[in-house]
């Protein structure tokens, strides 16, 4: 099992959701979250006052994975989300020890689907 955490920009939610579902992930968590990287945030004007935002908004999905669908997760969301612009995101995969589905107590893969 792995772990797939993808930073992507807001707009491109809708279409990384579509993407995931289409090759059958059956669920993800999402978080509103702030960063910057190479982006290094950007200078805005309000009432005349011209400040600089270091932090974007950006969109967090984490994703829990049997071994099998991790490239094609992956592969999706790099195409869900490239602009092609800096900022775009990245897509993070780490190993998963366990997983434990609370209502019935199955573990490991069974407890993903």
């Amino acid at each position: 099992m792995k772990k797939i955490t993808a930073i992507l920009k807001p707009f491109k939610l809708d279409d990384a959701m579509k993407a995931l579902q289409d090759i059958g992930v059956a669920g993800m968590t999402v978080t509103e979250v702030k960063g910057f990287g190479r982006q290094k945030g950007h200078t805005e004007l309000y009432r005349g006052a011209e400040y600089v935002v270091d932090f974007l908004p950006k969109i967090r999905l984490e994703i829990a994975l049997p071994d099998e669908l991790v490239e094609k997760a992956t592969e999706a969301l790099a195409n869900a989300a490239r602009t092609g612009r800096i900022g775009d995101g990245k897509i993070l995969i780490e190993p998963l020890l366990d997983a434990v589905r609370i209502r019935t107590g199955e573990r490991g893969d069974e407890a993903l689907a």
